[in-house]
């Protein structure tokens, strides 16, 4: 429960809200058992022809008997004391003198008690029993309609604590999530990501609800009947309540089972969720290969865990209730049995155990019932609530899992700063692994000088990318280091480094928003002027303004799906040109357009570069041409280094992943 306790922390913050909340849930439970109060004047009162007034008047009078009795009673042992010669006859007498001086200060104390209330009930209260009835029927109506208003008032101030906890932790989870570092986000799935930040935010909301709602204000409710019971007779209530750590052992037991169950099951659900995430990302592949059987098969398996997960979790639940039931039916019995023997027969002892000063009347009997009962209402109420705090829980481990965790990728704590103008990029010594023993990068030891431009070919998997995530600090270097100027990139803030590195990738992602906004993403500030020469220089601005109903403000769709590949790929160059940064890295950035824009975006490409450090990906011989040195890469190794010409002459890997015939497969 540590980590649902710091959800708890973030809504007692909200203090009034929190004491709102525990102030209403205090009144209701005060009211609850003052209409259960009314059980008394009803049965010893009404029932017996009586009302108030006289009922008081004959409880002071039978206290005035009672403290009498026991200051004759004391007199006499006092005057036995003094006849009295042998030492154990007056450790005896003063034995029987201390309880009777108990007993009288209980009744003194009982008969103040009424005596205080004696002239009020005169002055208001009705005398006949009839009007006694109605003015009791009148209190449980008004304290009825105020303990409504206090759960109403109740109920929107935990809504609102469960509410602001949701809004807050979703902000945070989001905020601390950006900031996860690229092999997290590779070691967790989407899915998992999503059912994290929707479905169990949503239960630890849900229990934060619960928390400063039904479980603070039933077991106010049931202290309220308890106290009252033990007012009519504490020693009865403790005889009664016998069997209640058995069964609190028992709830204790399965809150712990419901927990590991709910966390099982919520694993579970990400499977679901990313089982959901793929065949939508993938429906294209899916249809082609006509493998929706398949796809519904696989969605059954990971479905039925999910749903026997479900079912041990209901298992679990459905004994939460019974349990309490029994228990609240046995304390029940137990008191009847108990309280029936000393009320037919007129006794204070059971047992041997006194149980009252005086004979309990059939009103305070049927009280303590009624609080018994009124006591056993809240905790089945409370069972209802106790599988979403226990799925509250476990949803918070979770949570907590992810936003505990610390990027690798860090700020130093006194970061370096960058020149000016960037100097020279060194990779020393580089060697990488996506945290297996398995190197993705071994001996890479390279040069790079400011303003030149670097292609990086070589076939699928050889680190090309791998390489290019380095320079960016996507990833840090297992051995070696990556420099600019000397300095070791993981001595620079990263905002500083990226705020300098502009990057298009193969996979371009657009967001669901403007074609203005997509271009100004990374360069905020930028006008609309800015903005349109960006697009005119990655030729986007003819279609955009063509084929575009909108123009810039047409929306691009989710991951820009209202466009085509080479449209998306010329908006994203649009993105990094309207950027201008020092180190430019492109990473397939033309594989997907056309001929003639392939030809317009090379010229593009070969004024922007000027005064550029660039890197580029790429097996294409327009785009090599505009490369001053180009890298051959094989199984995490430069293996040449030259221009086109020499690598062509000397290098047969190079002369195979440029040729027109072994393009693809490279």
């Amino acid at each position: 429960m540590s980590n649902f306790t710091r959800v708890l922390r973030l809504a007692l913050r909200h203090r009034l809200t929190v004491a709102a909340s525990i102030l209403c849930s205090l009144g209701v439970a005060l009211l609850w058992a003052g209409n259960i109060a009314a059980v008394l004047p009803i049965v010893d009162g009404v029932m017996q022809g009586k009302s108030i007034p006289t009922l008081l008047d004959e409880t002071v009078e039978n206290y005035e008997t009672r403290v009498a009795h026991f200051d004759r009673q004391l007199a006499g042992f006092q005057e036995q004391l003094a006849d009295a010669s042998a030492e154990d006859a007056t450790s005896h007498l003063n034995a029987d003198l201390r309880i009777a001086e108990s007993s009288r200060l209980k009744a003194l104390s009982q008969l103040r008690f009424w005596q205080w209330f004696q002239p009020a009930a005169h002055r208001w209260l009705p005398t006949t029993p009839f009007e006694t009835l109605a003015v009791v029927c009148l209190a449980l109506f008004v304290g009825t309609v105020l303990k409504s208003a206090f759960r109403v008032a109740g109920s929107f101030c935990m809504a609102r604590l469960g509410q602001i906890t949701d809004f807050e932790l979703r902000k945070e989870f989001y905020r601390r999530t950006l900031q996860l570092d690229l092999d997290t986000f590779r070691q967790t799935t989407p899915g998992d990501l999503m059912n994290r930040f929707t479905v169990e935010v949503g239960a630890v909301a849900a229990g934060t609800q619960a928390v400063f709602g039904m479980a603070i204000r039933e077991p106010l409710k049931m202290i309220a009947c308890l106290a009252l019971a033990a007012w009519v007779s504490w020693q009865l209530l403790l005889l009664t309540l016998i069997s209640a750590p058995l069964v609190g052992y028992a709830v204790m037991w399965l809150a712990k089972a419901l927990k590991r169950a709910n966390r099982r099951a919520q694993e579970e659900f990400s499977s679901v969720y990313n089982h959901l995430e793929e065949t939508f990302s993938g429906i294209k592949v899916i249809k082609a290969f006509t493998m929706e059987s398949l796809e519904r098969s696989r969605f059954h398996q990971t479905s039925k865990q999910y749903y026997r997960r479900s079912m041990k979790i209901a298992l679990y639940n459905s004994l939460v209730s019974p349990i309490t039931e029994t228990m609240g039916v046995t304390i029940i019995i137990a008191a009847m049995l108990a309280g029936g023997y000393l009320v037919l027969n007129q006794q204070t002892h059971l047992f041997g155990i006194r149980i009252s000063d005086q004979p309990l009347t059939h009103g305070l009997i049927g009280l303590f019932y009624a609080c018994l009962a009124g006591a056993s209402d809240p905790a089945r109420r409370l069972s209802s609530v106790f599988n979403g705090i226990q799925r509250a829980a476990s949803s918070s481990d979770r949570i907590y899992e992810l936003l505990d965790r610390t990027s690798k990728i860090a700020d130093p704590p006194v970061p370096a700063k960058l020149p000016a103008t960037l100097g020279r990029l060194h990779f020393r010594d580089v060697a990488f692994s996506y945290g297996s023993d398995q190197l993705v990068l071994d001996g890479i030891d390279l040069q790079v000088e400011p303003g030149e431009t670097l292609a990086i070919v070589g076939p699928n998997g050889c680190g090309k990318s791998t390489l290019m995530n380095l320079v960016a600090r996507f990833y840090d270097p297992t051995r070696g280091a990556v420099t600019i100027d000397g300095i070791d990139l993981r001595n620079i803030r990263v905002r500083d480094l990226r705020d300098r590195i502009g990057v298009v990738s193969q996979e371009t992602l657009l967001f669901d928003d403007t074609i203005a906004e997509n271009i100004r993403y990374g360069s905020p500030a930028a006008s609309e002027k800015q903005v349109i020469e960006a697009a005119k220089q990655a030729h986007a601005h003819r279609f955009i303004t063509e084929k575009l109903e909108k123009g810039y403000e047409e929306r691009c769709g989710v991951s820009g799906n209202r466009l085509s590949g080479g449209q998306r790929q010329r908006l994203a160059l649009a993105r990094a040109i309207l950027r201008d940064p020092e180190i430019l890295i492109l990473d397939e950035a033309t594989s997907q357009i056309d001929v003639e824009s392939e030809r317009l975006i090379h010229d593009v490409l070969q004024k922007f570069i000027q005064g550029r450090t660039v890197f580029m990906i790429t097996h294409r011989p327009s785009t090599l041409a505009l490369a001053n040195r180009i890298v051959v890469m094989d199984h995490g190794r430069i293996v040449d280094v030259g221009s086109a010409e020499e690598l062509s002459n000397r290098c047969e890997l190079f002369r195979r992943l440029t040729h027109l015939k072994h393009r693809k497969s490279a």
